[in-house]
């Protein structure tokens, strides 16, 4: 190898080196998670959920939040009538609900959907 060609080398290689060089923007900030639970446990209560004019079944109602869809009934979509629950858990995991511009705490979700509130938030309002 030539002198010239070994003293040129480091040269291009810095300038190949730099040419895969990656730029990370990190001024903007990312977006907020979906509100929420992080996760949604397994079991199976479907339910009926509607985003825009889109209607779909889900496995219980974390699920159907989580992909952005509102409920509009128990059971599965398609039977036209969807059952009310008639028993709901004694859990309590406050959640707010709105109706018709009103706001309203209630004790869990489940008591908030049986009694035809939307549910807009976790905890009390």
């Amino acid at each position: 190898m030539s002198p010239s060609l070994t003293r040129l080398l480091p040269v291009l290689s810095a300038v190949f080196l730099s040419a895969c060089t990656v730029v990370v923007d990190e001024s903007r900030p990312l977006p907020p998670p979906p509100p929420g639970p992080a996760y949604c446990t397994r079991e199976y209560q479907p339910v009926c959920a509607r985003r825009y004019d889109q209607r779909r079944t889900f496995a219980n109602a974390c699920l159907a939040e989580r992909a952005g869809y509102r409920i509009i009934g128990f059971g599965e979509c398609g039977h036209g009538d969807y059952g009310r629950p008639q028993v709901c858990t004694q859990e309590y995991a406050p959640v707010c609900a709105t109706r018709r511009g009103a706001l309203r705490t209630f004790p869990n979700a489940c008591v908030a959907r049986a009694e035809d509130w939307r549910i807009i938030g976790r905890g009390r309002c």
